[in-house]
């Protein structure tokens, strides 16, 4: 320091920087003392939030984990619990955002790469959850979770062979892993390659014989390969190794389709009914104080039926609205609520009922998300003495085959058919037949169960028949091919919406002499209006309850081929019956 003295200024200089400097590492630590108590603060409150979780109380745990936030907002594991908590209750955007900043705050934690990418998988960004998932391979090579959620992604988007590799690839590096299997039988199952999956789905249960969702997925191969007393025994076992409330609905759902299938059906509706616990996955909440009708008397009563599931169902399942009818009597009123397209078709086909829509929402709250539907129209006149989904009364009223009577129930605009009708006339001779070949919900696990129209030249060449399309949506791409590829023209009703126009293509379907379709909206359609309809399945489908018909429509008839999803032996066939109808 005396040498520094020498210098003129130079040592009080000195001095304020050395003091400066010990200021600035006095506030360091006092930083990092107020950050040690807050962050040691936050994890006291942190651990009773993992204790919550643990007892299942999610909202607790998401609003601990919430405070522990609050308490030190640099705790990236705090974030980490909350996002899971957000997730858990169905807040899927916010739990992306949520795991986004405790990967922010510590992007070495490769388990919030896995659920980064399960909240954007969520979200249906699925490109987003390939990447989270193919950084966590890189992350950790060995476990099994990466290559199992990148693989079951790339299904998906649609990528089968690149989705196969990464799983085979993962299985020889991890032969030993039962998750692994499964997801490779179920990547095969869902792609079209039932009878495949099954051979991975038995080395999964020889490596876990435990693992009660490898059960509920083999049951699954076995109804689609129309075997189903293998499949009822697949569910039965995982009815008996399943550790929680989710897997046991999905399985008794899945047993009560098989059942239904199998034509066991008083036991299959009545296992049905599974869908109306508000635990099931698929539930929703109707804004409705009425108790759910269960059988009781209905005469004299008001009783509400609300239509479910999708525009199809609501057609199957009116064939139960007549018994409804006859049970209310004179004295009684029936309330039908149906997609508000069909509401013209349902008030002329039940004109003692009032009939009208619902109103669909999601509510986010604590909890989680949850649909709800209102029925404005009905419970503003007053609760009902009851309510129903549509598919409920079927295990009171249906409880045997013969039970279901062929009869046309729902009664289609009589000028609108018979306008249909003349313009119909005035495309030539010979039967005019309807056709659609495919949902317009056609992702990639749904793409199996319907067949191009590119593969229907064997039925479209058939001589002496008009064609009329009743495919609903855009598919003038499609019809074009169709007729450079087949030489034939699938004519259409100008002006005529075929998508919301429902009552008009009831009329179309009324006034033609047969429906050839996949089992669609459409078809279900022509068939609750009397028309007969061939139903084009890729299997066995559970509507048919045991038989090689829909028994809920006047008159109908199943092809399916003998093998799951293929078309190439199919098509031909019908093709040959269709050549047979018109002679």
């Amino acid at each position: 320091m005396a040498q520094l003295a020498s210098v003129p200024g130079l040592d009080s200089l000195a001095g304020l920087d050395a003091r400066m400097a010990a200021i600035a590492k006095l506030e360091q630590i006092g930083e990092e003392i107020d950050a040690a108590l807050a962050r040691r603060k936050s994890n006291g409150v942190l651990r009773r939030a993992i204790k919550a979780w643990q007892r299942g109380d999610l909202v607790r745990a998401a609003q601990l984990s919430l405070e522990a936030t609050e308490e030190d907002d640099q705790n990236p594991k705090a974030f980490h619990v909350l996002a899971m908590a957000l997730q858990r209750m169905g807040h899927q955007h916010k739990a992306l955002v949520t795991y986004e900043r405790a990967f922010a705050l510590d992007p070495g934690d490769p388990e919030l790469l896995i659920n980064l990418g399960l909240a954007a998988w969520n979200l249906k960004l699925t490109d987003g959850a390939a990447r989270m998932f193919s950084l966590y391979i890189q992350a950790c090579p060995e476990s099994p979770l990466g290559y199992n959620n990148l693989g079951s992604v790339q299904s998906d988007l649609g990528h089968v062979s690149t989705a196969i590799e990464t799983l085979r690839g993962a299985i020889y590096r991890m032969p030993g892993e039962a998750v692994l299997w499964n997801s490779l039988a179920t990547v095969l199952a869902e792609n079209g390659r039932v009878e495949e999956s099954l051979v991975f789905y038995r080395e999964a249960i020889r490596l876990d014989p435990n693992f009660a969702r490898l059960y509920h997925n083999v049951g699954y191969a076995f109804s689609h390969l129309g075997q189903l007393d293998q499949a009822l025994e697949a569910y039965d076992e995982a009815l008996a190794r399943a550790v929680d409330a989710h897997e046991t609905m999905e399985s008794r759902h899945s047993r009560s389709i098989c059942l239904l299938g199998m034509g066991r059906i008083e036991e299959g509706f009545r296992e049905f009914e599974i869908r109306n616990d508000p635990r099931f996955r698929a539930y929703v909440h109707h804004l409705i104080k009425a108790p759910l009708w269960q059988g009781e008397p209905l005469a004299g009563k008001r009783i509400l039926v609300v239509g479910e599931q999708g525009l199809g169902d609501e057609f199957m399942f009116a064939n139960i609205l007549p018994d409804l009818q006859d049970a209310v009597g004179d004295d009684g009123k029936l309330d039908i609520a149906v997609d508000a397209r069909l509401v013209p078709l349902f008030q002329r086909s039940f004109p003692r009922a009032d009939v009208g829509t619902y109103d669909d929402r999601t509510l986010i709250d604590r909890d989680g998300n949850k649909s709800l539907r209102f029925v404005p129209f009905s419970i503003d006149k007053g609760e009902p003495d009851y309510w129903a989904p549509m598919g409920t009364p079927l295990h009171v009223f249906r409880k045997q085959l013969s039970d279901f009577r062929h009869q046309t129930f729902l009664i289609p605009d009589p000028e609108r058919v018979a306008a249909c009708r003349a313009q119909l006339d005035r495309l030539g001779a010979g039967p005019k037949i309807g056709i659609c070949w495919r949902s317009m919900m056609l992702g990639a696990k749904r793409a199996k169960y319907y067949s191009a129209l590119d593969a229907w030249g064997p039925i479209l060449k058939v001589p002496g028949v008009t064609f009329v399309n009743l495919q609903y949506g855009d598919c003038q791409e499609e019809l074009a091919r169709a007729a450079a590829r087949h030489g034939v023209t699938i004519e259409a009703i100008d002006g005529l919406d075929l998508k919301n126009d429902i009552d008009g293509a009831a009329a179309l379907a009324a006034a033609l002499d047969l429906v050839v379709s996949a089992p669609t909206a459409a078809a279900a359609t022509a068939a609750a209006v009397g028309t007969e309809v061939w139903f084009l399945t890729a299997g066995r489908t559970w509507p048919q309850l045991g038989t090689d018909e829909y028994p809920w429509y006047r008159k109908s008839k199943v092809f399916s081929p003998e093998k799951f999803g293929d078309w190439n032996e199919l098509i031909p066939r019908v093709g040959e019956a269709l050549a047979q109808f018109r002679r």
